[in-house]
Order: C-alpha cells, then structure tokens, then sequence
C-alpha cells in the first residue's frame, strides 16, 4: 500500500522520529517536515477557469515558500534558520460565522440591493453579507477545519506541536443561542445537530415552495412547476444537488479540537445581524413564527437604509404584512444572547480550559476581556472590540482601555501578543447612544499608540475583513509590531492560520504565519458526509456572485510570511 505524507505523518514511527531530533526540529526548513506539505506551503486553492456563467471549479496551485518581511527594521541575518529555536505554536480560526440560515432574523432579501449596485455605490458591500448560497454549510466548513489543525498538530517551520487554537470573533452569525451552541458543541466535540425550527423540513429561501420561490435565491433542488430558474443557476452556472437541504441538517459526530481553545467575542456574536442592538421586538422577531423571504414591490435602497438605521424592527414588523413573508416553525433556541449569557455558555463546556479564557469576573460583570499565558514567557491579551450601541465596525470601551494599559505595563517580562476580532483600522466606531453603553469609545489608532509605547508587543492578531492581511506598525525610534488579519470561514477562500513564534538568537525573532486550508477534498462528489459538503461550500464561496472581484487571499506578502521584529531588551 503506498502511503501518502498525511499517512506517514500519523504514524507512530513518524512521531518517534520527530522526537528523536530534539533541538535539530527548530533548524528545520519548512519543506523537510511532513506535514507542512499539507498547508499552503505544499500547495495552494485557487478559482479554476471559468466555465458556463463564469462558474469556476477549485483547483490546485504550488505551494507558496515564506516571503520575508523587515518592514520594521530587524535584518534577516543570514543562518537564522540554523539557530532558531522554537517559543511557540498555535492556531488562529476567525470568522466562523456558523449560520442558521432558517432563522427570521436572517434577512436575505437585502442581498439583492447589492446585486443592483453600480461600480462607484457609496453603498456598495453594505449588503453583501446578508445571503450567501454556501451559509447553509457553514457548520461543515467548521468541522472540516478543526480535522485539519487536528491533523497538522505541529507547526510546519518548528516542528512545536500547537499549543491551543484561538477564534477571533464572529463565531456565530446572528448571536442566537443556538449558534453559539454548535459553535461550542463543535470544538467540543459533541454531536451537532445545524437544524431549526422544524427538524423534519427545510424552511428557508432556498427551498422549492412555489409559493414563496424567488429565483434571486440559489435553489439546489431545481425549479419548481411553471416557474423560472433561479438566477444563480441560470445567470451564473450554479449546479443542481438534490438531497442538499435534507443532507445539511442532519447531525454529525465533531471530532473536537484536540487541544485547548480560546474565543474573542466579534460584532456578529454581540449584535444582531453584527449590527443592530438587542431588543425585545428584534428577539421577538428572532424566535417567531414569520420569514421575510421577498422586499415588497418598489422599495427602494434609500427606504431600506432609512428604516434598517432608525427603525429595523419597525421595518421588519411592516414587511411581516406583505406577501413577501412565509411562516416557519417557531423556535425559542433561535432567542438572542447578551455579551453576559454568551460568556456563561462557554462555561457549559467539555472541552479546555473551561471558559474558553472567559474568566469569573467575565462571568460577574458581562464582560468579554481577559489574559492567558503560554509558558513563562509569553502573554495574549485578548480584547472585546465590539461596539454594543450598533453598527459593524469597533472601538473599546474607556473602562476596557484602562485595564489593557494596565496588563501591559504588568508585562514587562513576557512577549505579548493581542487578539481580537476587529483591526486597528476598523476600530473607528465611536457611536454612543442615549439609552445604551455611554461609555467614551476609543478607537483605533489609540490603541495602536498605546501597542507601540511597549516594546514586549510583538503581534496583533485579528480577524473581521475576511481577507488575508498583514500590517507593519512602526515606532518613531524603531522596531514595532505586527498586525496579522486572518481570512473567514464563510467566504472564499475559507482559510485559517498557524503562526509560530521564534528566537533567532541574533537580536531578532521572527513570527512564520501560515495560511492552512480545511480538510475537505479538492472537488465535492455528493453530500454524503461532513466533509463533502465542506468541499462543496468552498466552491460554492468561490463563485458568489457579489465576491467574484475579490480576492481574499490577500496579496503575496499577507500570506505566508515570516515577519522579523527585533528581539525585546528582557529577553537580551
């Protein structure tokens, strides 16, 4: 039986020789170690080329070397890989955004108000996240990614085994309880069930209803008598799959990540439809009986974004009158969580650590902040960026910013890195409403100043733009840290990142970040199992019509790098 290096790799004997190199491993060149063949240092996903509809398959490209980066002044000394040694492995998941996409609070029609955008909209995007014809699989891109980090276990360049897997926020989709449930379920490894409502039926926009067909949706079981075709099969060459609506709800057994993990809170875990403050009508909306499937006749992208920024659930509640509205199975798990009860559901939990780095006082207060070490030397500092007066993007608190200047000038001693869901750049929400959190915002570029005035911060690790990118922040008298953006579960290319930390024992270390791909095959057969219907919504990602003009794979430098930073004076 020949064996591939995915088999050889999990042999025992495999394992034993790793151990018998000792400190030899942190040498290493990433090529020479097995199991980095199946990151994208091995080879790469890539959109195919078109074909009816401009429907492109998902094909292979070769493997993608580290490109060095200095942007922040540490020399890449030649003979570094010999003198590495390893500080630290682990993995960043972000963006998850594990959907029920049955629920009534998932407001799909507002898609198409992206579809008639023009180049130029200064609406463009608002939208675009509203519906996605591969959200239905969302839970199975999850579980597929978590059997791939299982199945990697070390890090490619330094051999270290991971030491725990981190998700930067957006977990869920819609912060209702049953999301957050599969979400932690799934890493738990438990059985999830990705079903609402009415566990015998799908009942959605992607069903065969005649009555409530719309033909902007994708229907993956055909077109129903006397109606026409939808137009993502008609306009864009998406593919029938029978059975797909039945094979998506039924439950699986997660493998569970094999190792601790941890979790930041993002703006779709705290807001609905990562937007809009809680309220007892948006919740009463969220566990009903009544789905939005069509806009009425004649509304129009003004009337839309007048109602959503003053009055969504007037607006929901005016369009649950029309006949654009069907009705569906009420479900009380589909009820919405404060920041507060999502904390306390990290702690109903088989895996580790209980608490998912959700601490007692995160318990007490309802907050979303807290610390973990790895080892003696290095400190995360993991943020809550979320604004919880509205809209997409983040800041934090005053109080929250006190405290992360605080744990900052406590670690003096350790290399530090940040995590959280939001970017510097799009933590310029500085809403504050009456009624609401009246707390001054601080937004960004405070934070970063802040980052720079320790020169323990070496990284910034986050997610929230779905795209792969990778930012130098630099202080006036030199050296810096980076800000590393990991790409989403959900859209195209459905990628996560392992990152190693390394001592080059020559006055710098270097951070290797690796993009990584989930475990399901290159082209998807049926929908037999988890992991087919993985690879079936990674195509399907791959031919969204409102993403075909992006890339978010991010530019070669966003990739897999290895960043240098100068070595900090304590560690001298």
């Amino acid at each position: 039986m020949k064996l591939t290096r995915r088999d050889l790799f999990r042999t025992g004997a495999a394992v034993g020789g790793i151990a018998a190199f000792g400190s030899m491993i942190a040498g290493a060149a990433a090529p020479a170690l097995a199991w980095a063949q199946q990151t994208t240092l091995g080879s790469v996903l890539l959109r195919g080329p078109a074909g009816a509809g401009g429907y492109r398959k998902v094909v292979t490209g070769p493997g993608e070397p580290h490109l060095t980066r200095n942007d922040l002044g540490a020399p890449d000394q030649p003979g570094r890989a010999e003198r590495r040694q390893a500080v630290l492995a682990f993995a960043q998941m972000s963006d998850i955004h594990i959907v029920d996409a049955q629920s009534p609070m998932r407001l799909e029609f507002l898609d198409r108000f992206d579809d008639q955008d023009q180049p130029g909209d200064p609406i463009a995007g608002l939208f675009s996240s509203a519906y996605r014809p591969q959200e239905i699989m969302s839970a199975h891109v999850a579980e597929a990614m978590v059997r791939e980090i299982n199945a990697i276990k070390f890090g490619p360049v330094t051999g270290s085994p991971l030491a725990f897997a981190i998700q930067t926020g957006d977990n869920s989709d819609n912060s209702q309880r049953n999301e957050i449930r599969w979400n932690i379920d799934l890493l738990d490894g438990k059985w999830v069930t990705p079903d609402s409502g009415n566990l015998t039926r799908y009942e959605g926009v992607a069903d065969g209803n005649a009555l409530y067909y719309d033909t902007h949706y994708w229907h993956p079981h055909g077109t129903p008598f006397l109606r026409q075709k939808d137009i993502p099969r008609s306009r864009y060459g998406f593919p029938t799959v029978p059975g797909l609506l039945d094979a998506v709800r039924r439950p699986f057994k997660a493998a569970g990540v094999a190792m601790p993990w941890y979790s930041a809170f993002g703006n779709h875990d705290g807001l609905s439809q990562g937007n809009f403050p809680h309220t007892f009508q948006l919740n009463t909306v969220a566990v009903g009986g009544l789905k939005i499937v069509s806009p009425p006749a004649g509304i129009s992208i003004a009337d839309l974004l007048n109602l959503l920024r003053g009055n969504l659930p007037g607006l929901l509640q005016a369009l649950a009158l029309t006949p654009a509205v069907r009705q569906v199975s009420r479900d009380p798990n589909r009820r919405l969580l404060t920041r507060k009860q999502i904390v306390e559901e990290h702690f109903n939990t088989t895996g580790l650590p209980v608490g998912h780095g959700f601490t007692p006082e995160n318990r007490t207060k309802g907050t979303a902040y807290y610390t973990f070490d790895q080892g003696t030397n290095v400190r995360f500092i993991v943020l809550d960026t979320v604004n919880p007066n509205g809209y997409s993007n983040g800041s934090l608190d005053s109080t929250q910013f006190a405290w992360l200047k605080a744990r900052l000038a406590e670690a003096t001693d350790k290399l530090v890195i940040v995590c959280s869901h939001h970017t510097a750049d799009t933590m310029d929400n500085p809403l504050v409403l009456a009624g609401g959190d009246l707390d001054t915002r601080v937004l960004g570029a405070a934070v970063v100043t802040e980052l720079l005035a320790h020169e323990s911060v070496i990284a910034w690790v986050n997610g929230h733009t779905h795209t792969n990118q990778v930012w130098a922040h630099t202080r006036p008298g030199g050296g810096g840290f980076w800000e590393i953006n990991t790409a989403s579960h959900i859209d195209w290319p459905q990628q996560s990142r392992l990152i190693e930390i390394v001592d080059n024992q020559d006055g710098s270390l270097s951070i290797f970040a690796t993009m990584l791909d989930h475990a399901a095959p290159l082209q998807n057969q049926d929908t037999s199992n988890v992991i087919q219907l993985a690879a079936l919504s990674r195509e399907l990602s791959a031919n969204d019509w409102n993403e075909r003009d992006h890339d978010r794979r991010g530019v070669l430098g966003a990739r897999n790098v290895e960043l240098l930073v100068k070595t900090p004076a304590f560690m001298a």
